[in-house]
């Protein structure tokens, strides 16, 4: 596979990954009505400092390790627990008052508010995430293997198609939601982020039973 096919197709499968709702877009939207538009990208580079430490692990020969169904299990539980966490905390935080619309100001965009730094939660998101290492189990390291045939430049070429697709999907998720926050009454915002709780709570639980404890069962 040239390097050109290498980066549109790790691109366009990126992409159709990127769009599907889960934890890394339910945070980028609550941050993004917190910080703005800035949250999308710096979310997005946690994301990719921990895809590209991931990478230099698989090279190193962690795949056989990620394919044992009990890590994975085991994966999948402290990353259920970790989702559950952050849901219960998001939620709390909101109904309490101590998230508000008066938190985002122009001279503190970026900085640590309430919660995780984007960038951390970037990275702390997609660990926390089972399905993310399932794909690089399976699909990603399919694609490194082809990439490696290429060399570095093949190498290059697929992780940039990759991340390129989650910058541009959620970069564009945070410039939506941060152009429409001042349409956005608080009530209307502390429900945004009680929602948002609920869903990595539910999707926490979801983990731990269905790739958790379910398939530590039945293996």
């Amino acid at each position: 596979m040239s390097v050109n096919i290498l980066f549109v197709t790790a691109f366009l499968v990126g992409l159709s990954g990127a769009m599907m709702p889960g934890p890394l877009l339910t945070v980028t939207i609550a941050e993004s009505v917190r910080r703005g538009f800035i949250a999308g990208p710096l979310i997005i580079l946690g994301h990719a400092v921990l895809e590209l430490a991931l990478i230099l692990a698989l090279i190193a020969g962690l795949s056989v390790f990620l394919s044992n169904i009990t890590v994975s299990s085991t994966i999948a539980l402290l990353g259920g627990i970790v989702l559950i966490y952050l849901g219960l905390t998001m939620s709390r935080d909101a109904l309490r008052g101590n998230i508000s619309l008066g938190d985002i100001n122009k001279n503190e965009v970026g900085t640590t508010k309430k919660g995780l730094h984007p960038v951390l939660a970037g990275a702390v998101i997609s660990l926390a995430n089972p399905f993310w290492s399932i794909w690089w189990a399976t699909v990603g390291l399919t694609y490194l293997t082809m990439s490696l045939e290429s060399g570095r430049i093949g190498l290059a070429s697929f992780f940039s198609g990759h991340i390129l697709a989650d910058l541009v999907w959620y970069t564009l998720v945070a410039a939506v939601v941060a152009g429409g926050k001042k349409f956005i009454s608080p009530p209307v915002y502390k429900y945004i982020i009680v929602v948002c709780g609920i869903f990595l709570l539910v999707l926490g639980l979801y983990f731990i039973y269905s790739f958790g404890v379910r398939q530590l069962m039945f293996s």
